[in-house]
């Protein structure tokens, strides 16, 4: 744990102000929910909470199916990191990892879109441009993005996203949608 020499009151109905900077920082915006936690040593931390996270093995089992009826590597995210990822051989080194600016900004549009190959959209933030884009649907949970159903460029067998594809991130991104209620 990084200390930050910032010292904030609780006022009178228990709150808090998180700084700006550390929001920022950590991504986090208004509304975002955040799971507190204690520890023996009289700490209290703050961890944002993802919904599409506490979806892990099920998202890894979902990407799973995906990836093999639709012949494209497939990934879900919530709005910060890659939850799950297959059809790609090295997926654990990049779970966890954050995804792309132009990622987020594609999910908080709450959309379904195919990327033109031209766009060359990376999948992490700190990517060497290994991992592209096809095509991308925004999870939406009480009207608000909360994640992503991803189709990554096929390097295998070149294969176009067409109109099914679409269709199975887009169930993809409503079910999950549920789920995670």
């Amino acid at each position: 744990m990084k200390a930050t020499g910032i010292v904030r009151k609780i006022d009178n109905l228990g709150r808090v102000v998180i700084p700006k900077e550390i929001r920022s920082t950590m991504k986090i915006r208004e509304g975002d929910p955040l799971e507190i936690y204690t520890d023996r040593n009289n700490e209290v931390i703050f961890k944002k909470y993802s919904l599409i996270g506490e979806l892990g093995i099920f998202a890894e089992q979902y990407t799973e199916s995906l990836a093999k009826v639709s012949q494209f590597p497939v990934c879900i995210s919530d709005r910060d990191v890659l939850i799950a990822c297959n059809g790609i051989s090295n997926k654990n080194l990049i779970i966890g990892k954050r995804i792309s600016k132009e990622i987020e900004d594609y999910i908080e549009t709450k959309t379904l879109s195919i990327i033109k190959k031209e766009e060359k959209v990376p999948l992490l933030l700190e990517d060497n441009q290994k991992y592209k884009i096809a095509a991308i649907a925004s999870i939406i949970f009480e009207n608000e993005p909360i994640g992503s159903v991803l189709l990554l460029e096929n390097s295998k067998n070149k294969k176009d996203v067409e109109e099914s594809d679409m269709k199975l991130i887009e169930v993809a991104s409503i079910f999950l949608s549920k789920v995670a209620n």
